[in-house]
């Protein structure tokens, strides 16, 4: 239970980390569906290779545009390039490095897919069983008036009835069925192989202090995006507030009761404006939120933050009678 919940705070760290549980559970998601994919193959010559490469590339396909919608990392991607310039330059590499991040989280339920089908080789089987040569074999049901090319077609079919006790059909699974295992293992080791290089060689051509720059600004603007998006959830929430409670004022009657009101409901009742009017930034028409927005698409605000981080701010000195610092928060 303890390595579970460590899990899922790692999971929901940050972004990239959620991206990542995504793709992962795409790719658990894509071999459950393989395994539940109740696979039949025609066995007729002219459409078993046709099924079988449809059912090998069309989830695939599926599964990779899926990945492709739910990555966070697409929609930064996208905002990036089109925006427009406004007060800050784009950055080529940042929306290259998006990018990247997005075709591998997303190739990964496909490969996963096909990786699958081909370790375990039904659809092999019935895409190229026509392919073999049937010398190689011995038993071929030959008292059956079906040419041979008909007879291949239904080596995927172990029910057919011109297979029964008959070892033909067996021996030539098992023959394309090592085929599909080489190739699948292959694949899989190439991509092993190419990642480990990927690993390797890549600090040795790259500048590592671009990499770290691209990195952090990718970053920066998927944080930037989420403040931005629940500072507007809390405005709209205040805003319609304001305006509900503004709407019933203006409903209610006219009515004076004179009661002694106490200070501290007065105090409390100034603080919790103060709070809403500085949550509300000055914000209080129609007008002015859609020219907020407006301007902050235009003409997104430069990187840089040294006005606010240098502001004046207020400072309590403790002196006694003749003058004398006793305590300073300078």
């Amino acid at each position: 239970m303890e390595r579970l919940r460590l899990v899922l705070q790692y999971f929901q760290s940050n972004s990239e980390s959620i991206s990542n549980g995504i793709c992962i559970i795409l790719a658990l998601v894509s071999v459950k569906l393989y395994t539940s994919f109740d696979f039949n193959c025609p066995c007729l010559p002219q459409y078993n290779k046709l099924y079988s490469l449809g059912v090998m590339i069309v989830p695939p396909i599926i599964l990779f545009f899926l990945g492709v919608l739910v990555n966070r990392h697409t929609g930064i991607m996208m905002d990036e390039w089109m925006r427009p310039i406004g007060n800050r330059s784009k950055n080529p590499a940042v929306v290259k490095y998006l990018f990247s991040a997005m075709i591998q989280r997303a190739l990964l339920a496909p490969m996963v897919w096909i990786l699958v089908t081909l370790l375990d080789g039904k659809i092999f089987i019935c895409a190229f069983s026509v392919s073999v040569d049937p010398a190689l074999f011995s038993g071929l049901p030959n008292n059956t008036g079906l040419d041979v090319i008909k007879i291949m077609a239904k080596v995927p079919c172990k029910e057919d009835v011109i297979f029964r006790n008959s070892s033909f059909r067996k021996a030539v699974s098992r023959y394309v069925r090592c085929y599909s295992q080489a190739v699948g293992w292959s694949i899989l080791l190439f991509l092993i192989v190419l990642g480990a290089l990927g690993r390797l060689v890549k600090p040795c051509f790259d500048d590592h202090a671009a990499f770290l720059q691209t990195r952090y600004w990718s970053n920066y603007l998927d944080v930037e995006q989420k403040l931005f998006d629940e500072t507007c959830v809390l405005h709209a929430r205040d805003f319609a507030r304001k305006c509900v409670v503004q709407f019933f004022e203006d409903m209610r009657e006219d009515a004076v009761l004179r009661l002694p009101h106490p200070t501290f409901i007065v105090n409390v009742r100034e603080e919790w404006e103060d709070e809403e009017e500085e949550r509300l930034h000055g914000i209080s028409k129609q007008e002015q939120v859609d020219q907020l927005l407006n301007k902050w698409y235009y003409s997104k605000p430069e990187l840089d933050v040294t006005r606010i981080a240098h502001r004046p701010r207020t400072c309590v000195t403790w002196e006694d009678r003749e003058g004398k610092t006793l305590y300073s928060d300078v």
